[in-house]
Formats: C-alpha cells, structure tokens, sequence
C-alpha cells in the first residue's frame, strides 16, 4: 500500500497546554488558596500517552486535533521533539487548542478543569484517514477526551488491524451499550471511573475484582483498575495480578495514570504478557509523581529500568526484552 506505515503504538486521543498550580490545599468552593508555585506545559491525556511510550523506545503515532494558534503550533514542536510522529494531527481552523487548569495541593492530589476546544472537533473522518495510512500497530490507545464516535471507531478499525486496543476511560462515563467494551482487550480505569462504568464503588482489592469481572462479563478482554490506595489489580481469563502502590516522595499525581497506560502499552506492543506489561504501568505511573507536570514528568527508559530492577528483575533478565527496546530516547 502506498504512503502506509506501521507502529508499535497508535494513540487517538487529547492535546492540551496544561496550566498548574501547585499550593498547600486545594481551594472549597467559592475560595481562594494562595499557591507556591506555577507551571505551563504540554498535556492532554492522548498526548501524554503517546510521549509515555515514545520515551520507553516506541515507535508511536498521534491522531488529534489541535488549533491553528500558537500554542497548536508549539504543542506539536513538543511532541515531534519527543520523536511521536505528529503527520495525523489536524489543524482545526474553527477551534483553538485544548487547554487544562490543574490544581496541586501538598500531598500530591489533583483537582483539573479542561477546556477541550479542538479536541472536541476529531472526527471519524480524521480516524479512518489515518487508519487508511497504516499497515500494522501493536497497541492502540484511546480515552474519552475527544468525541465518542472517534473512539468507537478507533477501536473497531485497531481490532481489524489486528492491534490489541486498550481504552483509558478518562473522564468517567456511563457507556449507553457494550458496543465499545466488546471491542476492547484491555481497560485501565481508576476507582472513580470503574465505579461509572459498572455502579460497584471501588475502595480495595476486593471491590476491584468484583468490577473487573462486571467489565468482563460485559465483553472487555482484561481489566487493569485502581484497587483503592494500596494499588492495581489486572484480572484477566486465566488469572489476575496485584501491584502494590510503590512507595516515591510524590509531588504531583497528575499524568501518573498516563504514565501508567502509556508504558502498559508499550511493553504491551513490544511482545510482553499483561503480566509483565501491568509491572511496566505500575513503575512509570510511581515515577510520574515524583515531579511536577504531567508530561513533563513521565519517565525515561533508564529511569524506569532502574525502577524495575529493584521491583521486577526478571522481566530485564530476558535478553530479547533488551534487543526489541533498541529504539529508546
């Protein structure tokens, strides 16, 4: 096929200028908290994964939108800097480019209040373009930060690709059939969005389970969730796994499930078994925290080999796992 490519990793997703404060509390209603510090950089959940991956050695393509403004223009410098082939994301006329306001209170947690702009303008048009120009991918990634339609039939045209299709499904919503879940291999929502999709509050291991297996019984393949504070649990056909919280100085929470989703996807596109790929999530997700910004923080390979080498040798004792990450940044 003329002019088609391939990937280890195809994103469909957001592309924002974050802009966050980071202060002693995060602010009631009606009030104002004086913060400690400021920030503005690049985000948007689509963009932070496909730099997650990117960062780990991935070959990754983006599928967005952004507007023809100055911070489009600069957003896509940044993303082409991280070497995440930008040639599907469209300049949109009509929209300016997504922004977020973030705010950080002093252990770390998040309030964010995101203007989507030209992320809310992706059309199926835009995916199908895209997908006409791609022979093989890995992994495809989508979330709910552009329209529901563009992630529908990203997932539809990952699965004829032959692709395992992972959804992060950020912001929670409460899907109106299991169209999209019968598509999927793999899910990765935090408690809040678990809880959206299947009505089960999610507080510990064992709730985590329950709603896993309500995702199941609904058609997703595997289920990696937020099992309240002390970790993840990936359940999966023939089993399941618990990764406990590792325990960093955390600073910022914001971007760690991107983190998470970006290296799962990576390691997932790369050959790994979920078992190996969820170790992947779990240490780039704890390393985010560890700085402010969202994108900015995700980590590097070496940041994370190390990470793994004190929480799971044996996956760097593979030698193949070496010689296919070749590519890294």
């Amino acid at each position: 096929m003329k002019n088609s490519h391939s990937w280890d990793v195809l994103v469909i997703g957001s592309i924002n200028s974050d802009f966050l404060v980071q202060g002693p509390a995060l602010p009631k209603s009606g009030e104002t908290v004086a913060g400690n510090s400021f920030f503005h950089g690049p985000g948007g959940k689509g963009a932070n994964q496909a730099v997650a991956a990117a960062r780990l050695g991935a070959r990754v393509a983006l599928i967005g939108r952004v507007g023809s403004d100055e911070r489009g223009s600069k957003l896509l410098k940044a993303l082409r800097s991280e070497g995440v082939d930008t040639r599907f994301i469209e300049r949109d006329p009509k929209a300016f480019t997504g922004a977020a306001v973030i705010m950080v209170d002093a252990q770390g947690e998040k309030q964010i209040l995101a203007a989507a702009g030209a992320n809310g303008r992706l059309s199926v048009a835009n995916v199908r373009a895209a997908f006409r120009r791609c022979t093989r991918a890995g992994a495809v990634v989508m979330q709910f930060e552009i329209p529901f339609a563009a992630v529908v039939e990203g997932a539809r045209l990952g699965r004829k690709l032959g692709a395992s299709v992972i959804l992060d499904p950020a912001p929670p919503v409460a899907l109106p059939n299991d169209q999209l879940l019968n598509l999927l291999d793999v899910i990765r929502p935090n408690s809040s969005e678990a809880e959206a999709l299947t009505g089960i509050r999610v507080c510990d291991r064992e709730t985590a389970r329950q709603a896993a297996r309500a995702l199941m019984q609904r058609g997703v393949r595997a289920v990696v969730l937020q099992a309240g504070d002390a970790g993840d649990l990936l359940v999966w056909p023939g089993g399941e796994k618990f990764f406990p919280r590792i325990h960093v100085k955390m600073v910022d929470a914001t971007g760690a499930g991107d983190a998470f989703v970006g290296a799962m996807a990576a390691a997932i596109a790369q050959g790994h078994p979920l078992e190996e790929a969820g170790y992947f999530g779990n240490c780039a997700a704890a390393l985010a925290t560890t700085k402010f910004g969202a994108q900015t923080a995700l980590p590097r390979r070496h940041e994370l080999i190390k990470l793994l080498s004190s929480v799971a040798p044996q996956i760097l004792k593979q030698k193949w796992w070496q010689i296919k990450w070749k590519g890294s940044r």
